[in-house]
């Protein structure tokens, strides 16, 4: 057996392939982009076949490049875009209808419905961990079963199945059809709202109530499992082991395996998650509780996790607004100016996740006057995602009921060094900048070789992790509390835009 480990990270704008030698290095890394299709408002879909076939490539593309690679794996694992829910005959492969990406906004109605109750959006807060939300894959599932044709019927007589991104590519990968394995790990689980997170089972309630048939999903398994053998082309034999959320994997590859250790990745949105060990804070300041990992053998490891819809997706909006050629532009541009001119921008394109959990709330741009500039308005895009960080650090400090020594981040976002001086000022701690910046697929390694015994204890994380640069603030505690306050002045101008 080899002592490398590829992983397959499915992300939201792009799939990539990465392969890391024992001691946690990059040795190989290639990524594919992949397309959204918006048909109607606030609907994103994307095509799974495609980034499926994507997937294969860039593998194959690989191995052809370096062919002594394939015997130097000892596992090839999975990371992926949560939420994202796909339905799909077991017959044929093939998706009923396009994969509904997480930020798609088409359940909003199922929201309202499901929310007529005493608790409102908190319905199935105890058992999930989750507020009803647009966010999550069992609205999505319900939309499709409801509005696909045949969808209801086919899967009352067994014919389809459910799964996020990593339930689909390891069904196809190991046999499809033909004997594939309809699984996937209990981060993933934890995204559906259908998976009680207390006793580690798919809620049968739950699925009554939506009406959900419990044939349609995968069986949910620890993290570090050893999955089955590939049976595609040129990936056949190889290992498939380890399954993790990218958010979740984060927060491994981040070293954060210890109470009240926090990270927050800067990527299409931002999320903020800190570990919560074997309990399970259930938050009322509009925080996420969720299954930060299990292994096998051991107790669930429990984090509290604050996600925000938009954050390199907005920088990418601004982009093709002001026809900038890459995100180092805009960064350039807000530095033309020494502050944001009174200008605040929110970016809720499709509504507002933590800590508000508002799906009429729209994007605004607040504070314009005559002598306002293109910089401004850059300076304020950047600032946005600032802000949200901030709230959602407070919200887990005070649910966690401790201070927060520093935070440690990743994701392309991390480049901005303006973003990044920001950050630490609005928060009034320390960041570190991890070394790699791939800590959603370095976490994913660690997970895969757990499972095929290339490493047997979790600390083992901390031989891997290295950082690269910290950020200190250095901001005035009165200019911090003067720009928060007009943010959350902004924030409450773009609530509840939509009748």
């Amino acid at each position: 057996m080899g002592e490398w480990i590829g992983i397959i990270d499915l992300g939201t704008t792009n799939t990539k392939f990465l392969v890391f030698d024992w001691k946690g290095h990059v040795v190989y890394s290639a990524f594919k982009e992949h397309g959204w299709y918006c048909p109607e408002k606030g609907w994103i879909e994307q095509d799974a076949l495609e980034i499926y076939h994507n997937t294969l490539k860039l593998v194959e593309e690989a191995f052809k490049e370096k062919p002594t690679l394939k015997r130097q794996l000892a596992a090839l694992g999975i990371t992926n875009q949560r939420e994202t829910t796909i339905l799909w005959d077991k017959n044929t492969g093939v998706p009923v209808f396009r994969a509904i990406v997480w930020l798609d906004s088409r359940t909003t109605d199922l929201v309202r419905e499901f929310s007529q109750s005493k608790d409102g959006i908190y319905r199935y807060h105890k058992k999930t961990g989750l507020p009803l939300s647009n966010y999550f894959s069992g609205l999505k599932l319900l939309w499709l079963l409801q509005n696909v044709a045949e969808a209801r019927k086919k899967a009352a007589s067994g014919e389809l199945l459910f799964g996020t991104f990593d339930s689909f590519l390891l069904w196809k990968l190991s046999g499809g059809p033909q004997g594939g394995q309809h699984l996937t790990d209990v981060t993933n689980a934890s995204r559906t709202q259908l998976f009680n997170i207390n006793s580690l089972q798919w809620d049968k309630e739950i699925l009554e109530e939506m009406d959900i048939p419990s044939s349609l999903l995968p069986q949910v398994v620890p993290c570090d499992t050893i999955l089955s053998e590939a049976k595609i082309g040129i990936l056949k034999g190889l290992p498939l082991a380890g399954i993790i959320g990218d958010q979740q994997a984060s927060l491994i590859g981040q070293g954060c395996i210890n109470f009240g250790e926090a990270k927050c990745t800067y990527g299409t949105g931002a999320f903020l998650l800190v570990n919560t060990a074997n309990r399970t804070v259930f938050s009322r300041l509009g925080l996420l509780t969720t299954i930060g990992y299990r292994l096998k053998g051991k107790k669930v490891c429990y984090a509290l996790e604050g996600s925000t819809v938009a954050a390199g997706s907005a920088v990418r909006w601004l982009r093709e607004l002001f026809k900038l050629k890459d995100d180092k532009d805009v960064e350039l541009l807000a530095s033309k100016v020494k502050d944001n001119g009174g200008v605040y921008f929110v970016p809720a394109f499709s509504g507002l996740f933590s800590p508000y959990w508002d799906p009429s709330a729209r994007a605004a741009i607040l504070g314009l006057t005559w002598d306002c500039q293109d910089s401004h308005l850059a300076r304020a895009v950047l600032e946005a995602t600032a802000f949200q960080v901030k709230e959602l650090f407070d919200a887990i400090q005070r649910e966690c009921g401790m201070e927060i020594a520093e935070l440690k981040v990743d994701g392309g976002m991390v480049k901005n060094e303006l973003l990044m001086q920001f950050q630490a000022d609005v928060i009034n701690r320390k960041l570190q900048v991890a070394q790699n910046q791939e800590t959603t697929a370095l976490g994913a390694a660690f997970v895969a070789g757990l499972a095929v015994g290339l490493f047997h204890d979790i600390e083992e994380i901390h031989s891997w992790r290295r950082t690269s640069k910290e950020w200190l603030p250095r901001m005035e505690q009165l200019d911090r509390e003067r720009l928060l306050g007009y943010w959350k002045k902004a924030v409450h101008k773009a609530s509840k835009w939509i009748e």
